[in-house]
């Protein structure tokens, strides 16, 4: 069995989904995890896929022949780090040039991976001002899960940090 990772962009129209799933099943892939989003007019997402190795290369060939998409299909390799542990790290502050820069190279500098990303700019409920708010989901041992908050924390004032383990 091999796992394949997929990762799409296209203009967005109705029916891409419905495309890719078609294409996935017709080979009996089987789509495991899938992350995708609307961003300024265009479709893009990430997809695993696993199959058959026998069926990965006929299924990555008709994926690359479906119009108007822009496709890199990778067979991923599996890891574990058995002494990490998942966190979620609910981030909110105020929004501002480089914060993903500051927070990526944060988790990074702590020893942490960063799994997920998912963010937003949202208006403050009372003032309006631009909120940057993120869900991080980050690998890290036990050992360096206090230093990477504080080290979270002292980016800036506003910076709030909340952490759950899922």
């Amino acid at each position: 069995m091999k796992h394949l990772v997929i990762s799409f962009i296209s203009p967005d129209r109705p029916g891409l989904v419905d495309q890719l799933s078609n294409t996935i099943n017709q080979f009996n892939g089987n789509w495991q995890t899938s992350s995708m989003h609307h961003l300024s007019g265009f479709f893009a997402g990430v997809i695993e896929v696993a199959i058959d190795d026998d069926k990965a290369p006929v299924l990555t060939a008709s994926l690359q022949e479906l119009p108007n998409f822009k496709l890199n299909i990778e067979t991923a390799s599996t890891t574990t780090d058995s002494d990490a542990a998942n966190v979620t790290l609910e981030l909110t502050a105020n929004d501002r040039v480089g914060i993903v820069k500051e927070i990526s190279s944060v988790i990074h500098q702590q020893g942490g991976n960063l799994l997920n990303l998912n963010s937003s700019r949202e208006s403050a409920p009372h003032s309006g001002q631009d909120l940057f708010k993120a869900q991080a989901k980050v690998t890290v041992t036990e050992q360096q899960l206090d230093a990477l908050v504080d080290a979270l924390e002292n980016l800036a004032d506003d910076l709030m940090v909340d952490i759950s383990r899922k």
